[in-house]
C-alpha cells in the first residue's frame, strides 16, 4: 500500500502542473506588472481581510463594508487583468472541488 503522504505530495505536484494552475500563476504575474490592477488587488485584499475579521468575530459586515465590496467588485470586473485572474481562478477551483469530493468521500461514508 502506498504511503498516503507520498500520494498527497504527488497530488500537490500534479496540481501545480495543471494548465489551469499555470494560467492562474500567469494571471497573478500580470496583476503585479500593471499598476492599476496591482492597486485594485491590494485594495481587494485589505477589504477582504476586514470583512473576514468582522465575520470571524460573529458579526455581519456593515452596510458600509458591503457597499465598499460592491463598488470594488465593479472596478475589478471592469479591469480585464483582474477579471482574467478571477476567471482563471474559477476554472482551477472546479478541479479542486472535484478532488475534495473524492478525498472526503470515505469520511462522508462514515457519517451515513
Amino acid at each position: 500500500m502506498a504511503n498516503i503522504y507520498d500520494l498527497a505530495n504527488e497530488m500537490e505536484r500534479e496540481i501545480r502542473q495543471l494548465p489551469e494552475y499555470k494560467a492562474v500563476e500567469e494571471s497573478k504575474k500580470a496583476i503585479y506588472a500593471d499598476n492599476e490592477a496591482k492597486t485594485l488587488w491590494t485594495e481587494f485584499l485589505k477589504i477582504q481581510e476586514k470583512v473576514q475579521g468582522t465575520m470571524q468575530s460573529g458579526q455581519m459586515p456593515s452596510q458600509e463594508q458591503q457597499e465598499e465590496m460592491t463598488a470594488l467588485g465593479q472596478k475589478i470586473e471592469a479591469n480585464t487583468i483582474l477579471k482574467e485572474y478571477f476567471d482563471q481562478q474559477q476554472r482551477l477551483s472546479l478541479y479542486i472541488s472535484d478532488i475534495e469530493k473524492i478525498i472526503y468521500s470515505p469520511l462522508q461514508d462514515l457519517t451515513k
